[in-house]
């Protein structure tokens, strides 16, 4: 059941400083993320959820993001759910890379967002 709308942000209102929450399949991961974010893929998310708990930070937002934002609205929900502060990425990785922000491989090298 859900209440109210989905909170969601764009790519342009994230800061270094937020908290982010990769949920995208591990190929895709190891592809092109956002450098500093966690990465738990939505298939394992409820059974590594302890993960999450331990790695946000206290009181803060986790926002969360996927390919476009269809994974990631389902994660949200769930977090809200849960009592967490979560808020979708509109757009996930495909706009963060639009927007020009750094997209790592994880070896030091640039990445591609597939």
């Amino acid at each position: 059941m859900r209440f109210g709308s989905l909170p969601t942000v764009g790519v342009d209102a994230l800061t270094s400083d937020d908290f982010l929450l990769d949920v995208r399949e591990i190929d895709e991961w190891e592809a092109g993320h956002a450098e500093g974010a966690l990465h738990i893929p939505m298939s394992e998310f409820v059974a590594r959820y302890g993960e999450l708990t331990e790695a946000a930070p206290e009181d803060g937002k986790v926002y969360v993001l996927c390919r476009v934002g269809g994974r990631s609205a389902q994660v949200a929900q769930y977090l809200i759910q849960q009592g967490l502060d979560a808020v979708n990425v509109d757009g996930g990785m495909q706009a963060w890379e639009a927007a020009g922000r750094p997209v790592s491989d994880g070896k030091g090298g640039a990445g591609t967002v597939i």
